[in-house]
């Protein structure tokens, strides 16, 4: 394998998904919108239009509030994105991140976020990645499998040779349109991935490859 491609909420972190969640809410709280979690999840893996669509659920609403609404999210996420810190890194990545790093295979993230880089400022993981594929990356998002190879583009490296770490459905079934080796972190929302783990906790880059050579 010569390159892993990552995505950030869910994989990296949860706290950025987490400030997603509650940024939404109190713009719905604001508005007098109904939201939850269990609606919120509908809002994984896409870009932050597709998002507010997701969110409005058929609410019609004009242009102007569009914009109004989106920049308001946007302030109360960078007002959460203040507390991030490197504790926040999920289990198990700086490991994976530090054998894939000494054995020289590049790293990539592609992430629906435009907060992206942001995010690993703040956990410390900026410099580990050659490239941080962003919604400013690629036109079409995820489930379209855009992002993923203008990543491996930048990388110069074959979508063969190229493993994507991904916790969302849509993220998974963009990388496997593309011919992507593929790892699903979490449940059955993941089952279709090649690999399956709950965490990446106690899971090693020897690991991961080693069974890679088994298909």
């Amino acid at each position: 394998m010569q390159a892993l491609i990552f995505d950030l909420d869910g994989v990296i972190t949860n706290t950025s998904a987490e400030f997603h969640y509650l940024s939404w809410q109190r713009l719905a709280d604001e508005e007098g919108i109904p939201f939850s979690r269990e609606a919120n999840h509908r809002l994984r893996g896409v870009n932050r239009m597709e998002s507010l669509k997701r969110f409005l659920n058929g609410l019609k609403i004009t242009p102007e509030q569009e914009a109004d609404w989106l920049r308001r999210k946007n302030a109360y996420y960078h007002e959460l994105l203040q507390q991030m810190s490197p504790a926040d890194r999920l289990p198990g990545i700086s490991d994976i991140l530090d054998q894939a790093r000494d054995a020289g295979i590049k790293l990539g993230v592609a992430s629906a976020s435009r907060n992206a880089r942001a995010v690993l400022a703040k956990l410390q993981l900026l410099d580990y990645f050659e490239v941080v594929g962003d919604a400013y990356s690629a036109v079409n998002p995820k489930p379209a499998p855009d992002l993923f190879i203008w990543v491996a583009g930048y990388l110069h490296t074959h979508i063969k040779q190229t493993i994507v770490f991904e916790d969302s459905f849509s993220g998974i079934q963009a990388a496997l349109h593309a011919g992507f080796w593929t790892v699903g972190i979490g449940e059955d929302e993941v089952r279709h991935a090649h690999l399956r783990y709950q965490t990446l906790e106690n899971v090693s880059l020897q690991m991961i490859l080693e069974q890679f050579e088994q298909f």
